[in-house]
Order: structure tokens, then C-alpha cells, then sequence
């Protein structure tokens, strides 16, 4: 099971200070933040992508780069890849580049955004968003496993004898992850091609997310990629920790109550008894965590949203490394209580390897 972060790179004031960070120091922030991840341990960092205020990671790939070139081990990948106002071939061509880079240790999630002026900008139309996503996808996962490509659609250009430059690295595109907070309609997409269906798990309650992640165990099975326990299942979690729980709830507070996504909302204690975040104590923080086995099954990835809402960067490194010691403890009890059959996280080598036996076989 793999463990890691992810930011959105939301530029936000600090409640409790009135400080906003500039657009050049939330960037050093995310990459310094990556650099600490792999320091304790994790295995992942993700960033999202956005093309608007108050967000800075325009260019995912650009930043992944530049991590991979001072991390070791860390698998680096996106919150979400525009998979519906990006070009497929350009995707195709900047992950594959990102790939070589990185030696391997690249994946990505494909989803459509939560900003709807973003298609206009990129000419497309929001109401075309599902049709997008599965007509892009299909393009993008030919363009990864065919030399030459000729093709045809809806929304773009057609290619006739197109090769995208640099070929996947050792012959094995990056693995996909189909990212969804509501859309039955992703769940589907990611379990027809045998992908991994990543349940951003924040925002609403677990049912809702039951309901979507059993969809795509059922569909993967039933397109004949595995048992249903074999399928590659991610969650989204927030987590906010001090050794001592009444101290996380009223620091985290007035970031909580102030934030743009949920603040002036619900309050702090009925977003964490509805949704999965949890403020308190390292023990609370684990003990939360290992309920999600419980409601989803066997899973193979769980990112943390740790840097938002205008926390300061002393503080996120602060979270990391209290992150630091939970992980080893999560990493054992999940490993305890896996069922037998359950597949492993998808890593460059694992791909590499099925590949190889595939050819034999």
C-alpha cells in the first residue's frame, strides 16, 4: 500500500496572521513539502492543476520535474491531469518526457477540474465535460501503446500516422488513476481499461464514495481485468495532527472556519463526524484511517491533503513529520488485515515485470 500527499497549491491567507504568501513562495513551499515527504517516508507526492487564482500549479509536469531531479524514491504524480481541456497528445508527449526523467517513478490521475471557466480558455464547452474525458482518454491510451496512430473524433484535429515522441520508458505507459468526486460515468471509464479509480474522498460522505468505488470494483471484474478485490483503489483523506487532540482542534479551527472551500459552512465538528476529516491526535488520526478498509476494502493508495487553507509551511512540515511516524504504524495494520488476492500498488517495476510475463506467456 502506498501513502503520500497532495496539494491543490491554493495561494490563501493565513487567518491567524493576515499573511498571504506570494506566487513564488507557495511554488518553493510545494516543492520543499515534496522534499520533506520523501524525507519521512512516504511514498507519493501529487500536485493538482489549476489555470486560475488563487492556484500556482499551472504546470504539473514542470514541478515534477524539478522534484524528481532532487528526490531519490519518491513517486511523483498528479492530483489531477486536465484530461478535458489539456490536447491527449500533449499529455501523452509531457508525461512520457516526466516518465524518462524520473526513471519510472511517475503516475498520474485523470479528471475533469472543479472550475468551469477553464474550458472556454482552452475552447472547449463544460457541458461536453463527460464526452471529453472518455473520448481524450481513449486517444491518450492509443497514442501510449501505438507506434503509429491514425485517429478520428469529436474534438480535435485527426492524426494520420502519428507517433508521440518520447515513447513510454521501457515500453510501459505511467499508470493511470481516474480521479471522481460524483461521476458514475469515470468509475466505469477506469475499470473498462483496467486503471486505478481514485475516490477524492474529501468533500463528501462515505456512502456517496461506497456507492462509486463498488461501481468500479463490479465493472472491472465484469471487463475481465481481475476479481474485483484485485482492483486498484485510491482515497483522498485531510488530516490536521498534534500529539494532543484538543490542541489540533483549536489551531486548525480558524483555518478551518476561514477556508474558501468550507469555511463560513458547517461547523469543524460537523465536517469531521460527516466527511473523512480528522483533527485530533496520532492515535485518532490512525485509527480514523484503518475505518476506510472498512467501508471500501482492501486499497492500495491514501494521500493526505495537508497544505491548504493558509496553513503555513512550518506548520505542513510539521504535519509531515507527525505523518511520518502514523504511516509506519498504518503501513502494518493495513498489512495485517489484507485479505489474501488483494492486488499490490502499481509501480514502474510491477508494470514492467506483468509486461515482460504478458510477452512470455
Amino acid at each position: 500500500m502506498q501513502f503520500g500527499i497532495f496539494s491543490v497549491g491554493d495561494v490563501t491567507m493565513d487567518p491567524t496572521t493576515g499573511v498571504t504568501p506570494s506566487e513564488h513562495e507557495r511554488i518553493k513551499a510545494m516543492v520543499t513539502i515534496a522534499l520533506k515527504a520523501e524525507e519521512v517516508g512516504l511514498d507519493v507526492f501529487a500536485t493538482g492543476e489549476h489555470h486560475n487564482p488563487p492556484f500556482v500549479p499551472s504546470s504539473p509536469t514542470t514541478m515534477l520535474g524539478y522534484i524528481a531531479a532532487r528526490t531519490e524514491r519518491l513517486i511523483l504524480s498528479t492530483a489531477t491531469t486536465l484530461i478535458t481541456t489539456n490536447d491527449p497528445v500533449k499529455i501523452a508527449e509531457d508525461y512520457a518526457m516526466l516518465q524518462h526523467l524520473a526513471d519510472g517513478r511517475v503516475d498520474l490521475m485523470m479528471g475533469r477540474g472543479n472550475t468551469g471557466p477553464v474550458y472556454p480558455w482552452f475552447g472547449q464547452d463544460i457541458r461536453q465535460g463527460i464526452p471529453l474525458a472518455i473520448e481524450n482518454y481513449a486517444l491518450l491510451h492509443e497514442l501510449w501503446r501505438k507506434d503509429v496512430v491514425d485517429w478520428e473524433g469529436r474534438f480535435r484535429t485527426p492524426l494520420q500516422g502519428f507517433t508521440s515522441t518520447p515513447r513510454p520508458l521501457d515500453g510501459v505507459p505511467p499508470f493511470v488513476w481516474h480521479g471522481s468526486i460524483r461521476s458514475p460515468e469515470i468509475a466505469e471509464q477506469a475499470a473498462y481499461y483496467g486503471d486505478g479509480f481514485f475516490a477524492n474522498h474529501i468533500f463528501w460522505p462515505t456512502y456517496h464514495f461506497q456507492r462509486l468505488i463498488s461501481l468500479y470494483r463490479e465493472r472491472f471484474a465484469h471487463y475481465g481485468h481481475g476479481t474485483p478485490e484485485q482492483a486498484h483503489v485510491g482515497l483522498g483523506g485531510q488530516v490536521f495532527v498534534r500529539k494532543n487532540s484538543q490542541d489540533a482542534v483549536n489551531e486548525f479551527r480558524p483555518y478551518f472556519d476561514n477556508a474558501p472551500v468550507y469555511g463560513h459552512g458547517p461547523s469543524l465538528e460537523d465536517f469531521t463526524e460527516q466527511t473523512p476529516l480528522t483533527v485530533g491526535s496520532p492515535q485518532q488520526v490512525i485509527d480514523r484511517t484503518l475505518t476506510f478498509r472498512e467501508h471500501f476494502g482492501d486499497y492500495q493508495r491514501q494521500l493526505f491533503l495537508l497544505d491548504h487553507a493558509g496553513l503555513p509551511l512550518k506548520t505542513v512540515l510539521e504535519q509531515l513529520d507527525h505523518l511520518g511516524e502514523i504511516v509506519p504504524v498504518l503501513r502494518k495494520e493495513f498489512g495485517d488485515r489484507r485479505a489474501d488476492g488483494v492486488a499490490d500498488a502499481p509501480t514502474h517495476e510491477s508494470l514492467v515485470a506483468a509486461a515482460r510475463e504478458k510477452v512470455g506467456a
